[in-house]
Formats: structure tokens, sequence, C-alpha cells
């Protein structure tokens, strides 16, 4: 197996179970995690799609984010709120975040395991908000590999969110 194979199935594996939950939450999905608010699904389901944008245009291709202008309502620090008319519509959301992901997957179908070692530009603090320290930023994003492997643990990190707004409604869990 190529390492990109090993990636790909990393980048699915992960969005598979946090979709799989979100997509579950699509009647209440400003349904927050805890008595004390926390992140709701579709505040995670943005999140995560512009910050899948920010690394690999930001990072991986030099680019612009073409999702910028979420910066307000889904950036790192920002609080979610019980408004559904702050956000874009939970499918818009959804097909965004597959459009997102597909370009993600071919820039990395394009990549061999050598461009994975490939350094990056850290030094742009908006890129990734919470890691002002440029140390911290190249230990996560210092390379195009690594930035494929926060694009991997990202989900994850936000899984346990969406399976505690799903028991705050008493659902049961989906993976046992």
């Amino acid at each position: 197996m190529k390492t990109t194979d090993f990636v790909k199935m990393s980048l699915e594996t992960s969005k598979n179970f946090v979709m799989a939950l979100i997509a579950d939450m699509k009647d209440a999905p400003l349904t927050f995690p805890t008595a004390k608010g926390g992140n709701h699904p579709l505040w995670i389901l943005g999140h995560l799609t512009l910050a899948e944008a920010s690394i690999l245009h930001g990072f991986v291709l030099g680019e612009e984010n073409p999702l910028a202008g979420w910066k307000e309502l889904f950036d790192g620090g920002t609080e979610s709120v019980a408004d559904a008319s702050r956000y874009p519509a939970f499918d818009e959301l959804v097909a965004k975040f597959e459009k997102v992901r597909a370009r993600t997957l071919s820039v990395l179908g394009g990549l061999s395991d050598e461009d994975l070692d490939r350094k990056i530009e850290t030094e742009h603090a908006d890129l990734c908000p919470g890691t002002e320290d440029i140390a911290a930023r190249r230990l996560r994003f210092g390379t195009v590999g690594k930035c494929f492997m926060m694009l991997s643990l990202h989900p994850a990190i936000h899984f346990g969110q969406v399976a505690d707004a799903r028991r705050s409604l008493g659902r049961k869990p989906l993976f046992a």
C-alpha cells in the first residue's frame, strides 16, 4: 500500500464516522452537547468544512481559501449559537463539505510519497487559529503529509461532541 492510499483510507474513515452522526442530527442540528453549550452539529459541520478548505488551499496549495467568508461563523474559537438564521442550511453545508473533500482527495491522488515530505509555509497564523506559536504550526502543518494527517484527525476530534449532542436528545449510540 502506498502512503497516499493509507492517508485516503484515514480521511474517509474519519469522515464516515463523524458524518454518520451529523446526518442523524439533521432534524436537530442546533442541539448543544451539554447543558452549558458547546459546539452543536451544524457548527461542527461548517467548522470541519472551513478548516479543511483552509488547510488544503492555504497550506498545501498556497491559495486563498474559497470559504474565507465563513471564518466569523465557523473558525476555531468562534461560538456556536442556537439561531439557524445565522448559518447556511444543513444540506448546503453537507454539499459544501463533500465538494471540499472531493478536492482534497483529488489533490491527494496526484501526490507521491515524496510530495508528502514537502515543507510548506507555516508563517500565516490566520490559517490555523489557536496556533500562534510558529513551532506549534510547524509541528501540525509543517509538511504536506502533516497537513493531511490533521485533515484525517480533525473530524475525529469533533466526533465526541456530535455523539454528546445526540445523547443529550436521548438517542442511542450509532456505533457500539
